[in-house]
């Protein structure tokens, strides 16, 4: 391939994710789902324009760790300690439950298969893909409502960040299982390990760029310094850890987050995300997704998937919030709310590919439960919130 033909593929992935994002958006779906469609349409499944090359790969890798460093960014770790224990209860609810439930479907579906196995880690896998609960998605659902504030609300949005942070752990574990030379201790320890140093090392860094914001506030050299942090971070974890680099850059995240300057840094990273190595990495997914091998079988197996993956989050994190003392109704809300998927699950999915715990062809299930669950949720719960004869009020 001679070099500048890559320009006219950034071209083409760049126009066709864009138009088919607004598309999306005016159809009332995640423009992250047009994006996808948009590289199903222009990969070699349809009309051939573009392939996936390794440069194409390399650039969609650092849109998936700018994604994550943005995540950890816009985590407020203030809301994360005032919902204390109950938020954390129903985010742990909310991973094991649907953990349990993909792993059941996967292997009722194919068959049980002894650990160790490459179909037991699929089905370990197709769990871990179900784990994550989209905090963007939920958060534009209650604002629009005018319940994002409300105590249902405001316990769903800390779920929901909770919920990410242990499926990324969760997600970091099953990867450094799969390694035939890793050992579940080793695993374990590799994991302790990296985070207890993302602690010390957090403390000395967050006080370093709190100096830096003080001295230079507001100057382009903190996001940039930001940027260095996330692919520092990104390479450390995944190079002398075994964890998912994805992890390392979401840790980065947490620690700016309570800065001066986070939500500059935030600007910056979503400039360069929203404009560039954003649609790459969703458009990619979309190049690596072989709709040809969707036979009946896999449909079947798309459609129970989005069956399990909504009604996992709404029993678990539903029955932990009654077990909690919420009401019925707003333990059927708070169940709903968590049930929606986004960018995360795509993350997953795509590290789960990378590292050979999937096939392209389960992409087509992952993006269907998105479509499904983001349309559904907002419908869903303004349905419940009508019931209640009330208005929370809008912030």
């Amino acid at each position: 391939m001679e070099t500048y033909e890559i320009f006219k593929d950034l071209a083409i992935i760049l126009i066709s994710a864009k138009l088919c994002g607004l598309l999306a958006a005016k159809l009332k779906a995640p423009q992250v789902v047009g994006e996808i469609i948009a590289g199903l349409l222009i990969g070699p499944c349809v009309l051939g324009l573009v392939q996936q090359t390794e440069l194409i790969t390399g650039m969609a890798e650092i849109g998936v760790v700018l994604l994550m460093f943005f995540a950890g960014l816009q985590t407020s770790l203030k809301d994360l300690m005032r919902t204390g224990w109950k938020a954390l209860l129903i985010a742990c609810a909310g991973v094991f439950v649907p953990l349990a439930g993909g792993y059941l479907l996967y292997s009722c579906y194919y068959g049980f298969a002894p650990g160790g196995t490459s179909q037991f880690y699929s089905a370990v896998f197709t769990g871990v893909i179900l784990t994550a609960t989209s905090v963007s998605i939920t958060v534009a659902s209650l604002k629009e409502l005018g319940y994002l504030k409300s105590e249902t609300g405001t316990t769903i949005m800390s779920a929901a960040i909770i919920d990410d942070v242990i499926g990324i752990i969760v997600l970091t574990f099953v990867v450094g299982m799969k390694d035939p030379d890793s050992k579940p201790v080793s695993v374990i320890i590799s994991t302790v390990l990296f985070f207890v140093l993302a602690v010390v090392l957090g403390v000395i860094i967050y006080r370093g760029f709190k100096w830096l914001d003080k001295r230079y506030p507001h100057t382009r050299r903190i996001p940039i310094l930001g940027f260095v942090l996330a692919f520092a971070m990104a390479y450390v974890a995944e190079k002398y850890f075994g964890i998912a680099d994805i992890t390392g850059a979401y840790v980065a995240g947490i620690i700016l987050c309570s800065i001066d300057d986070s939500e500059y840094i935030a600007r910056k990273v979503d400039v360069s995300s929203y404009m560039i190595f954003g649609p790459l990495f969703f458009a990619s997914i979309g190049l690596k997704t072989n709709i040809d091998q969707v036979t009946p079988s896999l449909l079947l197996f798309c459609i129970l998937f989005v069956i399990v993956g909504l009604l996992t989050k709404i029993i678990g994190c539903g029955l932990m919030s009654k077990v909690l003392g919420f009401r019925g109704s707003d333990a059927l809300k708070i169940g709903v709310g968590m049930m929606t998927r986004g960018e995360v699950a795509l993350i997953v999915a795509q590290k789960g590919l990378q590292v050979g715990m999937i096939e392209s062809r389960y992409f087509a299930a992952v993006i269907f439960l998105i479509l499904v669950s983001s349309i559904s949720t907002p419908i869903v719960l303004k349905v419940l919130y009508s019931k209640d004869g009330t208005k929370a009020t809008a912030k």
